[in-house]
């Protein structure tokens, strides 16, 4: 069985419907390390090695942030630029990641229609990460398709509990090693179905 750490960025998380729900379903999960980053470095003076050694202790990584001005909070920037170092995470001698796998659970104000080659903002959710998506692959870790769950001021209580369920059913899937190799293909990986035994995880 595999360990989830789920690096969460969101610096108005209190104020934040959509995150809450995400998070109160995910959070205390049997293999879930949850690791809220402005809760545990207000001042951004980040513990590098205590951090590398977080991620040493974990299969898969999910960058779980709000999406803000199509990337992510500062502070997981800040977090990405000091902890993934040269000889560490990437370089000649950096092979700490190698193997891990890792993706973006984002929530964006914006709808899906917004997010493509004919909408406002002319690309999707998908094109904007690649940055993220680049750095996993110089780090030699999989990159797989984002959960996103999208124009979060138009969702209703229920539709924020169902995203939450899938958001519970995808990490206990990655948990499981049981994540449906078509869907690593998917451009999301929002509504996977759940394998049968799941439930008992």
């Amino acid at each position: 069985m595999s360990k989830v750490l789920i690096l969460f960025a969101h610096p108005k998380f209190e104020a934040s419907k959509a995150n809450k729900a995400l998070v109160d379903q995910v959070k205390d999960i049997p293999g879930v390390t949850f690791n809220d980053l402005y809760e545990n470095y207000p001042d951004f003076l980040i513990d590098v090695e205590k951090e590398k050694e977080i991620l040493n202790n974990h299969d898969i990584i999910i960058w779980h942030h709000p999406f803000y001005w199509y990337s992510c909070p500062p502070l997981l920037k800040q977090w990405i630029d000091l902890v993934l170092e040269f000889n560490w995470a990437y370089g000649p001698k950096g092979n700490a990641l190698q193997g891990k796998k890792c993706l973006n659970a984002i929530t964006t104000g914006g709808t899906q229609e917004v997010y493509c080659a004919q909408g406002s903002n002319m690309y999707t959710v998908n094109e904007f990460l690649r940055p993220f998506e680049q750095t996993a692959r110089l780090c030699s870790m999989e990159y797989l398709p984002p959960f996103a769950v999208m124009g979060t001021h138009y969702l209703s209580e229920s539709d924020l509990n169902t995203y939450a369920s899938q958001y519970a059913d995808l990490v206990r899937s990655l948990l499981n090693d049981s994540l449906l190799e078509n869907k690593k293909d998917s451009s999301l990986l929002n509504n996977i179905p759940k394998p049968k035994n799941l439930n008992s995880l």
